[in-house]
């Protein structure tokens, strides 16, 4: 990967439905050569895919939450079943298992601070495999990668 590669990765980053045309203008580079390098990118998997980046609040899920959880028990059986159970859930947008402490960082997306506690309650806390529960409500996003 060179520098041409790295400016490519960065104008698609910022905006994936760039047209060939506009993004080989972009980066100092004819069509031609760009179509292969994106082409390239992709195939070797850098380029893993592209997505619509979707505004949280015009789809009713503009309060965000972070979790740490931990589990009661850490065999193979509790731990995949857990990660199963949770991934399924819609509102998780994200989740990690992380080394340490805590077992889990997991991201939800709900409407607001009413239906966080319906779901925390409801959904969450009843799971026999969880030890502990701790949210944390973003006061402010002062940088969010895309």
């Amino acid at each position: 990967m060179d520098d041409l590669d790295r400016a490519i990765l960065d104008q698609l980053r910022q905006d994936g439905r760039l047209t060939n045309q506009e993004l080989a203008a972009r980066v100092g580079l004819t069509p031609a050569p760009c179509l292969r390098r994106v082409r390239r990118l992709e195939a070797d998997g850098v380029i893993a895919g592209y997505t619509a980046l979707v505004n949280p609040e015009m789809v009713g899920r503009a309060f965000e939450v972070m979790i740490h959880a931990d589990l009661v028990a850490k065999d193979l059986a509790t731990v995949e079943a857990f990660e199963a159970r949770v991934a399924a859930m819609d509102e998780v947008v994200e989740l990690r298992r992380m080394f340490g402490v805590p077992d889990y960082m997991i991201r939800v997306q709900v409407a607001d601070l009413d239906a966080y506690e319906r779901w925390v309650t409801t959904q969450l806390m009843g799971d026999p495999a969880l030890a502990r529960v701790d949210s944390r409500i973003t006061m402010k996003v002062l940088k969010k990668a895309v």
